[in-house]
């Protein structure tokens, strides 16, 4: 496995994150005409089908790929969507969601029963104090349900994350795509049951080409490209080398929606975004450090 990255594949990695951060922008532009719910559910089928033609079903248990669709299709993205229709900014949503690396640790630890380690609570501490900013600044574009929505989607994520770990030795892509099917029936009956039949009808009847683009982005750029090429990366170097690029998703998503939907980035935003994203790199690169020293 190689340690150093050349400049294609760094390149590579930067084009992921770019599509993951500016993401939050194209959720935005579709929730203009789509439902929240609605829209996971197209996103989830559409990342299904066709790929499900063309990659195998992983051979392990229908269960899990069920229990990490819910989690990922209902509890991260139709749960953000939610959020993001109105009641957080997508570039804090980019930046809240990144939280998700601290639950997947403490499930992770819970389940193997380690304890969390100095450093680790010291990297929460910085990460929790950025909420705490955004907390003291909720206004009009940005609410404490959203924040909590956002925060729920982080920790679905981890779950998700927690049941994929268990599926080992599969082919990550083919697992994103055929569990993405378990999570249309759920986000369709919750959007039948809370949207509604007539604004399900309103918002499939009005949908722009920009909308479907929208949709289609969501599935084949953000899922099937991202997971590709990031598990391609991993499987080539060292986490150590591709996962602290992941760091950039938030700035990318801040700036996306800031560049696009003209979202302010005054002092105590950027101040709360610079304290999550350290304490991220504290909990991702201190091991590192410390082994270099």
């Amino acid at each position: 496995m190689h340690s150093s990255l050349p400049l294609r594949h760094f390149f590579l990695a930067l084009l992921v994150v770019a599509v993951w951060g500016s993401n939050f922008v194209v959720i935005k532009f579709a929730l203009a005409d789509l439902p929240p719910l609605l829209f996971a559910a197209l996103r989830f089928a559409l990342a299904f089908a066709p790929a499900a033609f063309f990659l195998r079903r992983p051979r392990i248990d229908w269960r899990n790929m069920a229990l990490y669709g819910v989690f990922i299709g209902v509890g991260q993205f139709g749960v953000l969507y939610l959020a993001i229709n109105g009641h957080i900014s997508p570039g804090l949503a980019s930046l809240v969601v990144q939280t998700q690396v601290f639950f997947t640790i403490g499930m992770a630890m819970k389940a193997s029963g380690e304890t969390v380690k100095p450093f680790q609570w010291f990297a929460l501490l910085i990460a929790a104090s950025g909420i705490v900013v955004i907390v003291m600044h909720t206004d009009g574009s940005t609410t404490i349900t959203g924040l909590l929505m956002v925060l729920f989607a982080a920790m679905s994520w981890a779950a998700g994350n927690i049941t994929a770990k268990r599926a080992t030795g599969v082919n990550m892509l083919a697992y994103v795509v055929w569990s993405s099917v378990f999570a249309v029936p759920p986000l369709l009956i919750l959007s039948l049951m809370f949207e509604g039949v007539d604004a399900i009808r309103l918002g499939l009847s009005t949908a722009s080409l920009m909308t479907w683009a929208a949709v289609a982005w969501q599935s084949f750029g953000n899922t099937l490209f991202g997971y590709a090429a990031w598990g391609a990366l991993l499987a080539r170097y060292p986490a150590a080398t591709i996962t602290p690029m992941a760091l950039l998703v938030p700035v990318f998503g801040m700036s996306a929606s800031n560049w696009w939907l003209a979202e302010p980035l005054p002092m105590w935003k950027l101040i709360a975004a610079a304290l999550v994203i350290l304490g991220l790199a504290v909990n991702l690169l201190w091991p590192r450090w410390r082994g270099a020293s």
